[in-house]
């Protein structure tokens, strides 16, 4: 996922309750989705962030004196602090209809 791309606000917006009855018709089934949905977002901005601040690791054998800062380090650690935060991205997805979700409760008690 290319986290550049994503058009959503970076801070919390008021919205209309009705909004996130559409699709589940259960606020609190949403709630469990969009959850879920953010927590898949924030494991791969934690993985793709630790990939490239491994780019820069050093030998672990340093002392703390030994260890300075890296002005490239520093900036990547920035961009992402910047990012709209998981919960907001998921929120954007799933009012945007760009969430794939599916309750197998639900269709099971269908099929009856």
């Amino acid at each position: 996922m290319d986290f550049r791309k994503i058009k959503t606000e970076t801070t919390v917006v008021t919205r209309q309750k009705d909004q996130f009855y559409r699709g589940t018709g259960n606020i609190y089934e949403t709630v469990a989705i969009m959850s879920k949905r953010a927590d898949q977002i924030a494991s791969e901005m934690k993985e793709e962030l630790t990939k490239k601040i491994g780019e820069f690791s050093t030998n672990t054998n340093d002392s703390l004196e030994e260890v300075f800062e890296n002005r490239e380090q520093i900036e990547i650690a920035k961009f992402y602090e910047r990012l709209p935060k998981p919960t907001l991205i998921a929120v954007h997805e799933f009012l945007h209809d760009e969430i794939y979700f599916r309750n197998p409760h639900k269709e099971v008690q269908d099929e009856f």
